[in-house]
C-alpha cells in the first residue's frame, strides 16, 4: 500500500492566490456540539480557520452557542433550535439554509445521540454539498446504512474510529487496510479510518496509508480537529481523495510538531491547533 508523504502532499494543495478575499477561500459549516461536548463543535471550528477556511459558520445548540462564542474569535458561531441539549428536528431548516450557501459541510463533531438528533443527521443526506461525516454523525446511521444510497452521486467523507466504523457495519477481520477499502466501494464513500496507520479510502478502490501522528493525539478531540482540517480542503476544491490524503497527513504532522515541542505525555488537541500552521508552511513554502 502506498503512503502518503511530505512530497505528495505538496503537490496536492494548491497555490494560495494572493489576489484572493475571504470568498476565494472557502466558506465551511460545520453542525457540531452539544451539552457536555462544547469542545468538539469549538475544535472542529477552529481547524478549518487554521487549515485555511476563508468563512467558517459553526451551528451549534442553543444552549451551547454562548461558549462557543466566548471560545471563538475567528469562527462565525450561530445557535439552533434544541432539545435536551442536543440538536432538535426544527434545526432542519436553519441548517439547509446556511448550507446552501457553503462549499462544504461538516456534520458530527460532539452531537450526542437521541432519536431527534439522529433521525435530523439521516434527513441532512441530502445536502447537495460535499459532507463530512464524524463521530456521532457515523453514529446515528447505525443500522440505517443504506441512507447513504442518497449520496451515490454525491461527495461523502466518513471519518470513524474502529468502534465507529463496526458500528456502522465495517468489518475488520481482513484487516484495515482491506476493510477499509471494502467500504468505501460498497458504500460509495470516502472513508478516513483512524488510528494508527490512519488509512485513506476511495470508492474506486484507491487505498493510501498515513505515517505521520504518534500516541499523544489519542486523547478527545484530537479527531474534531481533523474533521475541521478535512471540511476546510474540501471547502478551497481539493478532490476528495486528495483532501483526505492532505489532512490526514497535516493532522498528524501538526501532532508529530507537538510532541517534538511539549512531549506526548501533556500535549493536546489545542497543541495540534496550534501547529496546523508550521504543518502546513512545510508542504506550501
Amino acid at each position: 500500500m502506498e503512503e502518503i508523504t511530505a512530497a505528495y502532499v505538496r503537490r496536492l494543495l494548491p497555490r494560495r492566490d494572493p489576489m484572493g478575499h475571504k470568498g476565494t477561500f472557502g466558506k465551511v459549516l460545520c453542525v457540531c456540539g452539544s451539552v457536555g461536548f462544547s469542545g468538539a463543535a469549538v475544535f472542529a471550528g477552529r481547524a478549518a480557520v487554521r487549515t485555511g477556511s476563508g468563512l467558517v459558520y459553526l451551528g451549534v445548540p442553543e444552549p451551547v452557542w454562548p461558549v462557543a462564542a466566548m471560545k471563538c474569535d475567528e469562527v462565525m458561531p450561530f445557535p439552533l433550535p434544541s432539545e435536551e441539549g442536543k440538536l432538535s428536528p426544527l434545526a432542519e431548516e436553519a441548517i439547509r439554509q446556511r448550507a446552501g450557501g457553503c462549499d462544504a459541510v461538516l456534520v458530527g463533531c460532539g452531537l450526542g445521540r437521541s432519536p431527534g438528533c439522529d433521525g435530523l443527521v439521516r434527513r441532512l443526506l441530502d445536502l447537495p454539498r460535499p459532507l463530512v461525516l464524524d463521530a456521532d454523525g457515523i453514529n446515528a446511521l447505525s443500522g440505517h446504512m443504506d441512507a447513504l444510497s442518497r449520496r451515490r452521486d454525491r461527495i461523502t467523507v466518513l471519518t470513524p474510529h474502529e468502534g465507529e466504523f463496526v458500528r456502522a457495519g465495517g468489518d475488520l477481520s481482513p484487516g484495515r487496510e482491506r476493510a477499509a477499502a471494502d467500504f468505501a466501494r460498497e458504500h460509495g464513500v470516502y472513508l478516513v479510518l483512524k488510528g494508527p496507520g490512519t488509512i485513506a479510502a476511495a470508492p474506486d478502490g484507491r487505498c493510501m496509508r498515513n505515517p505521520t501522528g504518534n500516541c499523544g493525539m489519542a486523547k478527545g478531540g484530537s479527531g474534531d480537529v481533523l474533521a475541521g482540517m478535512l471540511v476546510s480542503l474540501l471547502g478551497l476544491g481539493l478532490p476528495p481523495m486528495d483532501a483526505c490524503c492532505a489532512a490526514v497527513w497535516l493532522h498528524g504532522r501538526a501532532g508529530d510538531l507537538a510532541a517534538r515541542q511539549v512531549g506526548l505525555w501533556g500535549m493536546t488537541p489545542s497543541d495540534l491547533l496550534d501547529r496546523i500552521p508550521a504543518a502546513l508552511r512545510e508542504v506550501t513554502e
